[in-house]
């Protein structure tokens, strides 16, 4: 089996037996835990759980953190408001009725809403407040990535390739844009990113596609990875990166693709450097950091786009999206480690292993820590004494 589809099956947990097709020379190998002289050790503040969480399925439930409260969901359908310095739960629901849940897109705060899509092609507003059900809307297809706000709009992208704004009151629908889906896709979504009037979001067929925000008027297309070999697993190019908007400048990865700059008032590559990436970018501001298809860490220059530097001890381990934690670079691994890097040098400077069930997403960075939460659904918030 081909090795960019093996790792794109790898990474979306559909199948494990379709690995038994590969050829022994073939196999991934994962690279071995480095050896890291720990710089801090974190200190845990408190410990709960969301259910099972997601277990070793795709959904990416990544946490969020917003009117005074961290919200988790588990892929069943649970939804939790927690209290960010205690660790206990203000209010708590539970979506699955006679269907399981199946929660994939989320979880996004928005007009003191917060909004979760699911496999079902549900996307389920609920009160921030109290955790009452505001409404609910059928989408055509599955909601894998997180929604947007923006214009009194929750934005969705589909598995179908339909981009669907829904009013935030009501949910009803507002407009909707339909892009070309490829017959074979990696297991993912771009989330949508909107900025200046305009909404921005990844395609499966290689491309960073802008709209108008209030008409849902398509304004361009922009390709971020063109179609290459001679089977549909050679030619995949998903976007499924969300958008990552800096000023006048928007930075998008894709598979098989190339990390973008674009200037957003001419939709223009500003720069294009060869990483390709199914993940979510991070910055500081003045850098681009990147987690390659092969778990390669990279540093670039955000207005270049000149790598500053690179790490590839920890090829294959099945990252998380990066993310910038009490100044450090942060990613999780499969295995549930939490591996911290110096930004400017890319050098480990602290490791933990924090639950051998895995991390689908990283942690996200609250008042007085971070709050993490595994793939079996165990939620943590620590923090860093240098």
């Amino acid at each position: 089996m081909n090795k960019l589809l093996r790792r794109a099956l790898i990474s979306a947990v559909v199948v494990g037996a379709l690995a038994g097709c590969a050829s022994e020379e073939d196999t991934v190998v994962m690279a071995p835990v480095p050896t890291v002289t720990n710089q801090f050790t974190p200190e845990k503040l408190w410990t709960t759980s969301i259910a099972d969480g997601v277990g070793r399925y795709f959904s990416k439930l990544k946490p969020a953190y917003a009117y005074d409260k961290v919200f988790v969901a588990s892929r069943s359908g649970l939804v939790k408001a927690l209290n960010p310095e205690d660790g206990k739960t203000v209010w708590q629901r539970d979506l699955e009725q006679d269907v399981p849940a199946r929660l994939s897109g989320g979880i996004t705060p928005g007009y003191n809403k917060i909004f979760i899509g699911s496999e079902n092609g549900q996307v389920v507003a609920l009160d921030a407040e109290s955790g009452e059900v505001s409404w609910t809307t059928n989408v055509e297809g599955e909601v894998l990535a997180a929604p947007t706000t923006d214009s009194n709009l929750v934005i969705v992208n589909t598995s179908r390739g339909m981009l669907v704004a829904l009013d935030q009151a009501t949910g009803q629908q507002k407009w909707t844009i339909s892009t070309e889906v490829p017959n074979l896709t990696l297991r993912g979504d771009s989330q949508p990113v909107a900025a200046g009037g305009g909404v921005f979001w990844g395609t499966a067929n290689g491309r960073l596609a802008a709209a108008v925000v209030d008409k849902g008027q398509l304004i361009w297309q922009q390709p971020i990875g063109s179609p290459k070999g001679a089977t549909e697993i050679d030619r995949l190019v998903d976007v499924d990166a969300t958008p990552l908007v800096m000023g006048p400048i928007l930075y998008i990865t894709g598979y098989n693709g190339q990390l973008t700059a674009i200037d957003l008032r001419s939709g223009k590559p500003a720069w294009k450097r060869q990483y390709s990436s199914a993940n979510d970018l991070a910055t500081d501001g003045s850098r681009i950091f990147v987690v390659t298809q092969n778990d390669h860490l990279a540093a670039v220059d955000a207005r270049s786009g000149t790598e500053i530097w690179t790490n590839d001890k920890l090829e294959n381990r099945l990252l998380t999206a990066p993310t910038i934690i009490d100044g450090y670079l942060v990613v999780g691994d499969s295995e549930g480690f939490l591996h911290w890097l110096e930004r400017d040098t890319g050098e480990f400077v602290s490791q933990q292993l924090v639950d051998d069930s895995g991390f689908a997403v990283a942690p996200i960075e609250v008042d007085g820590g971070y709050v993490l939460v595994t793939r079996d659904g165990e939620v943590k918030k620590l923090t860093i004494h240098k």
